[in-house]
């Protein structure tokens, strides 16, 4: 082993899709071209869509695709660690209950280049409760400091950003008492040792965030790098909530060394897409050969079908 640590954290909240498959690939490939140790982390604070059987259709759609890791974690079992989170930014004033509700948020707001909407600051200046967060059943929201940041992807994107202009004060515990992404993926990367990060190019946006907290919480950033996305035709990236295709039914109709073929094609690794293994992709991976536009796909019932390159501003952030 390198000493690096890099991982793959999908969200157990539906089936994997080609996308799911697509970065899982390529997080794999990383790690392993690099001799760093490689972890399965399932994101499932989402309470209300994780579950555990997704967590398990998770595990085993990976499986058959033909990938391994070295350790595996449940992000709900970082509870105590995202508290001490949020006792520390308390202490540090930086935290504060918003009582905004989406539709608000949807009528009075400006999109975020996330795709969401720029949180306008309504409830800013409010403080927490005698009680401290814990106290308040309102989402909590981090004062973010004003001024640009310029994080460093690996693969040369601009991530530059003043995140407090461009995206607003962030939930990190929402009124659910569910822990938010944002706090949670910077302790848990933190917490697992986590020293590369690759991911898809629809996370990007919050990258400067995550840049925030980790200096807030004294916590070290690892490297990120950002890849490509499947995009549906309609230009939305590939999802479980749009109703991607699940893995079953690619397993139904193809193989796993026809999938991974047919992803190493889309990703740019190989000219053609005859079948083949994760291992096979090994020797000779690198970086320069990942295709950097996202494609188009679409789905036929039997095999999936590329489309090419989306036209520049296809991608949903």
């Amino acid at each position: 082993m390198s000493g690096e640590r890099a991982r793959f954290a999908p969200s157990p909240s539906g089936p994997a899709h080609p996308g799911t498959l697509l970065a899982g690939l390529l997080a794999w490939l990383d790690a392993r071209s690099r001799g760093a140790a490689f972890a399965l982390r399932l994101e499932d604070v989402d309470t209300e869509r994780c579950t555990p059987e997704h967590a398990r259709e998770m595990r085993a759609a990976l499986r058959w695709l033909g990938l391994d890791w070295d350790a595996e974690s449940l992000q709900t079992r970082h509870r105590a660690e995202h508290e001490a989170a949020l006792d520390a930014l308390a202490a540090a004033d930086r935290l504060y209950p918003c009582r905004c509700s989406r539709a608000e948020l949807r009528l009075g707001g400006s999109p975020a280049p996330d795709g969401g909407i720029r949180y306008p600051g309504t409830c800013r200046l409010r403080a927490l409760p005698a009680g401290g967060w814990r106290a308040t059943r309102e989402a909590l929201r981090l004062r973010l400091p004003p001024g640009r940041v310029e994080p460093i992807d690996e693969g040369g994107l601009d991530l530059a950003q003043d995140p407090a202009l461009a995206m607003g004060d962030p939930v990190l515990r929402r009124r659910d008492g569910a822990i938010a992404y944002h706090l949670a993926v910077v302790v848990d990367d933190a917490a697992e040792g986590v020293t590369r990060v690759v991911r898809g190019r629809d996370l990007a946006p919050s990258t400067a965030i995550h840049l925030l907290l980790q200096r807030a919480l004294g916590l070290a950033s690892p490297t990120w790098r950002h890849h490509l996305l499947l995009l549906e035709e309609r230009g939305a990236k590939l999802a479980k909530l749009h109703g991607a295709v699940g893995w079953r039914a690619l397993e139904a109709q193809l193989g796993p060394e026809a999938l991974c073929g047919w992803l190493a094609a889309a990703a740019g690794l190989r000219e053609g897409a005859a079948p083949l293994r994760p291992t096979d992709l090994l020797p000779d991976f690198d970086w320069r050969r990942v295709r950097r536009e996202d494609g188009v796909v679409r789905w036929t019932g039997e095999t999936l079908a590329w489309l090419g390159p989306a036209p520049p501003g296809a991608r949903l952030a």
